[in-house]
């Protein structure tokens, strides 16, 4: 069992998942949301942020005052693909031109992986560069595809945003040797697991971009022109199966890079868990936002993984 980096991963999965339980436990008490009182207020308002918060005329002036644009989701990105991009580049040259992790990296890997894992790098570096990718797509998507409201974040959630994919990157990277050598000849080192993981990130990436520009276009035009900030229901790709399939997708691509990793490393499943919890949990408060909105939505149709949940 992994310490450090890997038993944080496994408490923050736990405290999704109590968070995911608490919600479910206070909609089936009298008052729906929880917000009777101020600590369930306060704990809805911490896991709800867009079109799933309260409008702000109905919350507490105290907790509107702790509240960011939903539109700052895109400082998210930038900073995962400034960071992510930058420890690419020093396993990038770890790995093929023999350099020495820097100092500080040796430093702190010793102290978050004691009595960790030790993996290939060539498949840390893999995984850094899906990563990286992913936040590349996910930060032209928000610029240039996706249409945002007037919707709030609080601002713990920004800044828990914020730090999150800079530990995230930062769990890529210290699965891999501190010392790393170079190894054997590229095409060596490709393995079965390699080409599965990607073939599977590429397959989700996909429906995942599919399912945001149908969002998007419920508030354009024809001609692209934004014409309308409401909710409507979406159609097509996955949402004829789930109400939030770019949550789906997302957690696909988690488990593609724990494919790409070998499908072994314990370190990063913790982290697979904590999406799972963490997107259950927007999906089924997504899903109660488009039950309660819309007489006519569908019945079929499940939260967050199809014909399960």
């Amino acid at each position: 069992m992994p310490a450090g980096l890997g038993a944080a991963w496994a408490l923050l999965a736990a405290a999704f998942l109590a968070a995911l339980l608490l919600h479910r436990a206070q909609a089936r008490r009298p008052g729906g949301d929880g917000g009777g009182g101020t600590a369930s207020g306060l704990f809805q308002d911490l896991i709800r942020y867009g079109k799933t918060k309260s409008g702000g005329g109905q919350r507490p002036a105290w907790l509107r005052r702790c509240q960011v644009p939903k539109r700052w989701f895109t400082h998210f990105y930038i900073i995962s693909v400034l960071w992510n991009g930058f420890l690419l580049i020093e396993l990038f040259q770890a790995k093929f031109l023999g350099a020495a992790l820097p100092p500080w990296m040796q430093h702190l890997h010793s102290i978050l992986l004691w009595g960790g894992e030790n993996y290939e790098h060539f498949s840390a570096l893999l995984v850094l560069l899906l990563l990286w990718l992913h936040s590349f797509r996910r930060l032209a998507e928000c610029l240039c595809t996706s249409v945002f409201s007037n919707g709030v974040i609080h601002v713990v959630q920004y800044c828990f945003g914020l730090g999150y994919y800079i530990v995230l990157g930062t769990t890529v990277l210290w699965q891999v040797p501190i010392n790393v050598r170079h190894g054997k000849y590229l095409s060596m080192q490709i393995c079965w697991y390699h080409v599965v993981g990607i073939v599977v990130y590429i397959w989700a990436s996909l429906h995942q971009h599919r399912c945001l520009v149908i969002l998007a276009n419920l508030r354009k035009s024809k001609s692209g022109k934004v014409v309308s900030l409401t909710h409507s229901i979406p159609f097509g790709d996955w949402f004829e199966r789930v109400s939030c399939p770019h949550y789906f997708a997302e957690l696909l691509i988690y488990v593609s890079m724990a494919i790409t990793l070998g499908l072994d490393n314990v370190t990063w499943w913790f982290v697979v868990t904590y999406v799972l919890f963490n997107q259950a949990l927007v999906a089924v408060l997504c899903h109660e936002f488009y039950q309660k909105k819309f007489t006519s939505y569908p019945k079929h149709r499940k939260a967050f993984i199809p014909f399960v949940f």
